[in-house]
């Protein structure tokens, strides 16, 4: 399986992103996608997931009302759409595949991209 993410870049505070993830060689109908980030110095911090099965959606409290994930079932592609964004959402933003039992722990997860940058600054 071969995750790519797509979408980062530099944004001012309050701006909006929409980030990609797009997969090949695994079929997102049997997985659940979770979306991670990552800041400079800090470990990797689960940012939220969908289960593909029910369409049920997961995040962590800092991006609650902020960050929406969805995916449309004819793409094999999920969205992290951002907005609001604050200078503490600048981080790299992995997406990741799996099976978890908790979708915020990182090792609950079997694929994951390389990830893209998100800069949020004015």
């Amino acid at each position: 399986g071969h995750l790519v993410e797509s979408g980062g870049g530099l944004v001012k505070p309050g701006g909006s992103l929409r980030l990609s993830c797009a997969a090949s060689g695994l079929n997102l109908d049997y997985y659940a996608i979770g979306w991670f980030r990552q800041a400079p110095g800090k470990g990797r911090e689960g940012v939220g997931c969908i289960k593909s099965f029910d369409g049920s959606t997961f995040y962590a409290n800092s991006v609650k009302g902020r960050f929406t994930i969805s995916r449309i079932n004819a793409e094999n592609t999920v969205y992290l759409q951002m907005t609001s964004l604050k200078p503490e959402d600048t981080a790299v933003y992995y997406c990741a595949v799996g099976h978890p039992t908790v979708w915020a722990i990182p090792d609950e997860y079997d694929y994951w991209g390389k990830g893209t940058q998100v800069d949020v600054s004015s």
